[in-house]
């Protein structure tokens, strides 16, 4: 049984490991930027190393800096956390203010994309390069947003340049089956809107597709989903998925409808914020 170890994560997964921990007599080390200094799990933890500012390139995804966090408080070993989906870094939530967008995008790190969260289509929609645009480039989103859907409600997300656009096609049934059947990719667009669609695509691997195929099987077995549903993913230059979200099908009604997709979708954030790529 280890002794000690240290929790690659933040927020609440990190909490639920150092909490598991805690059950277990072991003790916990938490990392944490300069902006999560005051974070319930850097609390709860039982000894706490700041690796970094608040940009995620920096800190937590800043791999030499966690090493040498374990090695300073000579651990046994090292959580990292638990997931699967890979997810982009961004905002937790609804943008309260711009000022909370400024943020946010300090943390993030430039460009980021402000997006309503209501609708799509590139409508509500400004990729911002430089925080002297951002309030303006928030205003102007919030306005389009609340003419398109009647809700000018925003998020964030870091900004891949020059991205892929693939879906993953799924299939559940009530008991619990679910399968992937396989990608295509909408690469060619035109404002942000679907033009061609191929399948399959020819940047997804044999080995990636049956990676992204098995966790998506398994983190909508666990919400109970039931019906058709695409998961949308952007593949950067590197070749890596980065989740944004799930269209559900179901013949239910429009309320149902919204709960089930919003239920989805968060269980799958909440898979994937340990992974932030793949």
């Amino acid at each position: 049984m280890f002794k000690k170890i240290l929790v690659a994560n933040r927020g609440e997964i990190a909490l639920r490991v150092i909490c598991a921990c805690k059950e277990l007599g072991i003790r916990a080390v938490a990392i944490y930027s300069e902006a999560d200094r005051n974070s319930l799990h850097v609390r709860f933890a039982d000894e706490a190393i700041c690796i970094g500012p608040p940009q995620l390139a920096l800190s937590y995804l800043n791999i030499p800096a966690v090493i040498s966090a374990a090695e300073i408080a000579n651990v046994d070993a090292i959580h990292p956390g638990y997931g699967g989906v890979p997810i982009l870094p961004g905002s937790d939530g609804v943008l309260a203010t711009d000022a909370e967008a400024i943020e946010w995008a300090k943390q993030v790190g430039f460009p980021v994309i402000i997006k309503a969260s209501a609708g799509g289509g590139g409508r509500g929609m400004r990729i911002v390069r430089d925080e002297a645009d951002l309030p303006a480039l928030y205003q102007q989103a919030q306005s389009e947003a609340s003419k398109a859907f009647g809700n000018g409600d925003l998020y964030m997300e870091k900004y891949v340049e020059n991205p892929r656009h693939i879906e993953f096609q799924v299939l559940a049934d009530e008991h619990g089956n679910v399968v992937s059947l396989g990608e295509r990719e909408c690469s060619i667009q035109r404002r942000h809107q679907k033009l061609l669609e191929e399948s399959p695509s020819v940047q997804v691997t044999p080995e990636l597709r049956q990676q992204i195929g098995d966790v998506l099987s398994k983190t909508l077995s666990a919400v109970g989903y039931q019906n058709a549903g695409t998961v949308e993913f952007l593949m950067d230059q590197d070749r890596r998925l980065h989740f944004i979200e799930m269209n559900t099908r179901r013949a239910s009604g429009p309320r149902n409808r919204m709960s089930h997709q919003r239920r989805a979708s968060r269980e799958i954030h909440s898979l994937g914020r340990q992974n932030h790529h793949i």
